[in-house]
């Protein structure tokens, strides 16, 4: 593999893992939006906290892809 070969297979990686981290970083974004809605306007606790859940598993999502990507 030449160095012109490994450097586009490397930006190939890198833009596959920016489409992977993106989905779960929209979800956060969202959910921390609709949280911030939902005290604003007096909506139930198990209501935001379902918003503040879906934050965090997306979280731990983005941090499962990058450590898989780590160790590859």
């Amino acid at each position: 593999m030449t160095s012109h070969e490994a450097g586009e297979s490397q930006r190939d990686a890198m833009k596959s893992l920016i489409h992977e981290i993106r989905n779960p970083l929209n979800t956060i974004s969202v959910s921390a939006e609709l949280a911030k809605l939902q005290i604003e306007t007096g909506k139930p606790t198990s209501a935001i906290l379902k918003s503040l859940d879906r934050i965090i598993e997306e979280c731990r999502q983005c941090s499962r892809i990058l450590t898989a990507n780590n160790d590859q």
